[in-house]
């Protein structure tokens, strides 16, 4: 068993990645979770390496004043670890990270940093993936919910998590005690993915590392509190949880929510939105950039050279950044998802790339319940779909964490499109991206998202105007 090294030392400031930076007595970095800047912690060494260490605080010396009590004292480290300080002081460290990045990058933002946060702390998530744990005992295994411990293999059991919408827990603790009952163990399982819509509607899917269809069966599963459920064999040599096979479905598995009044269908394993308070928040801010025909039902609002009534700053600065916009502009939307950005503010003319297959599955459903015959669903890769940035489209980007493919940007310098709405869940990256593009571009506006408070992750847009 390897042996464990504990230190002591101040925490300076908060950097990138979320976690507090010290410097040890030997001179190296040391990154830390579970503490604040200003804070006297002894640490718990979780990763060593030459120049830089991880840790997590095992116990604090001296307090900040920011510090409170976290909500999931056992747990929010693995889920949450901003849990301990307060929403304000979350909202300072958030401006702080995303001006670092562009500051990083050489990026002056002409604005101060704005985040918009509804200011739901908890309870805002519709979507959890738990763990399992089990010990062995004279009377049979144990079973648990659990979470991954944060900087090792271990697991912490748990009940739950107070990010999550309370039908997300009990739907959770109702599998749990089912498969009690059932005296099945851990390493039978894989994960327990939870889905929930803005009505409360649950949707549930046990992953499991052998074939055992009647591990629930169909009377069990009509009186679990969801609306449906699967069981779905996933290989176990891969840690993840991926479909290999599905096993036994029940109910209805199927999803559907309102954003801006526009309703999608989504599957439980599919991407959407996590927080949708927030995310309509944000499409309604860039649906500020979008052209529109003011006859078009599907319609945001007019910032061409027509006659109009000018309502806020942001519209004075497209004014002002000399982009002549059409009003039957064409969207092109990549990274699209199940086309919850593009077929909400997306205008009368809008084409969504998307890589995955079942995610396209269901933006094409979602397109033809619309009715939207001005819409086109594309399955492909941002970097093999790039025939359609034409350069007389409005640009909508949402990439990954990694940022936008080299070829996406090459192209984009190479047939300007008159606008770019690039919304990020990483400031880093969208940073070095908008360095690239700046080479033709200029920012007029940009705002920050707290899709995940109580975590270090941030979402920021950032439009850009063709110089």
């Amino acid at each position: 068993m390897r042996r464990q090294t504990f230190e002591t030392l101040t925490l300076e400031k908060i950097v990138g990645g979320g976690q507090a930076l010290g410097t040890l007595a030997d001179g190296r970095k040391c990154f830390v979770w579970g503490g604040l800047p200003g804070e006297t912690v002894t640490i718990r060494v979780t990763k060593k390496k030459s120049h830089f260490i991880e840790a997590v605080v095992e116990e604090v010396i001296s307090p900040s004043p920011d510090r409170v009590q976290p909500r999931d004292p056992d747990s929010y480290l693995s889920t949450s670890p901003w849990q301990i300080m307060l929403l304000e002081i979350e909202q300072i460290y958030k401006r702080q990270l995303i001006d670092d990045a562009f500051t990083l990058h050489g990026i002056a933002l002409p604005e101060t940093i704005d985040i918009y946060c509804n200011n739901v702390t908890y309870g805002y998530r519709n979507k959890v993936e738990f763990s399992w744990y089990s010990e062995v005992g004279e009377s049979g295994d144990t079973l648990d919910l659990a979470f991954f411990r944060r900087g090792s293999k271990g697991k912490i059991v748990v009940d739950g998590t107070s990010l999550a919408r309370p039908e997300i827990n009990n739907l959770a603790r109702a599998i749990r005690d089912l498969l009690r009952r059932k005296h099945v163990a851990a390493r039978q399982l894989k994960t327990l993915l939870i889905r929930c819509d803005q009505s409360g509607g649950c949707v549930w899917q046990l992953y499991i590392k052998d074939r055992l269809p009647e591990i629930i069966t169909a009377t069990e599963a009509a009186k679990l509190p969801a609306q449906g459920g699967e069981i779905i064999y996933s290989d176990p040599r891969s840690p993840a949880s991926r479909i290999t096979e599905r096993l036994a479905h029940f109910g209805d598995t199927t999803l559907t929510d309102t954003i801006l009044g526009v309703p999608f269908r989504y599957a439980c394993e599919g991407f959407f939105q996590v927080n949708i308070p927030v995310y309509e928040q944000a499409l309604r801010d860039m649906k500020e950039w979008v052209p529109y025909d003011c006859n078009s039902q599907h319609s945001g609002r007019q910032l061409g050279h027509h006659q109009k009534i000018i309502r806020d700053p942001r519209e004075v600065a497209q004014i002002f950044s000399g982009v002549p916009l059409a009003t039957d502009q064409p969207i092109l939307d990549f990274y699209a998802g199940v086309g919850t950005t593009g077929l909400t503010i997306g205008g009368g003319n809008v084409t969504l790339v998307e890589i995955n297959a079942d995610a396209v599955r269901e933006m094409q459903r979602n397109i033809t319940e619309l009715g939207r015959t001005d819409a086109r669903a594309v399955l492909a890769p941002s970097e093999q779909a790039l025939d359609h940035i034409t350069g007389k489209e409005i640009v909508i980007v949402d990439p990954p964490r990694a940022g936008l493919h080299p070829d996406v940007i090459a192209t984009l310098l190479q047939q300007l499109p008159p606008r770019i709405i690039y919304l990020s869940c990483n400031p880093v990256t969208q940073a070095r991206d908008v360095r690239l593009l700046q080479e033709k571009y200029h920012i007029v506006h940009h705002r920050g998202y707290n899709f995940f408070p109580r975590t270090p992750h941030i979402e920021h847009l950032v439009i850009l105007d063709k110089k």
